[in-house]
């Protein structure tokens, strides 16, 4: 059974920075893309970032582009999100998301497993 576990949210400022993590186990982490979804209130969960199994691609909704980064260490088994310069309309619920693939994907329906999610508030 795939378990995620995503640390790492809190309260910022405008213009912080928070680093995500999120610890994978149960399955080969290293076969699989990863992926990082938030949800604000009354809005529908989206898409922020991808990265393929191996690391070496990457992809980003535009919002994102430039002030998060998305890594993974497949050794510790782990994915995180780097976020920078952050706006208050970054304040959501993220969420760690498994691929049932290896590349970069940014639908829900192509990720199978899914964290519990951790909160991120940026004040202005």
């Amino acid at each position: 059974q795939v378990q995620l576990v995503e640390s790492g949210g809190g309260l910022v400022q405008a213009g912080g920075s928070l680093r995500l993590s999120c610890a994978a186990s149960g399955r080969t982490f290293s076969s699989y893309a990863m992926g990082w979804f938030r949800q604000a209130p009354g809005k529908e969960r989206e898409f922020v970032a991808a990265v393929s199994r191996s690391g070496g691609s990457t992809g980003y909704r535009n919002s994102v582009q430039g002030r998060f980064t998305i890594s993974r260490d497949n050794a510790k088994n782990t994915v995180y999100l780097q976020m920078n310069s952050l706006k208050p309309e970054d304040t959501a619920v993220y969420y760690c998301a498994q691929s049932k693939g290896a590349v970069v994907v940014s639908t829900l329906y192509e990720y199978d497993y899914w964290g519990q999610g951790t909160q991120v508030t940026v004040s202005s």
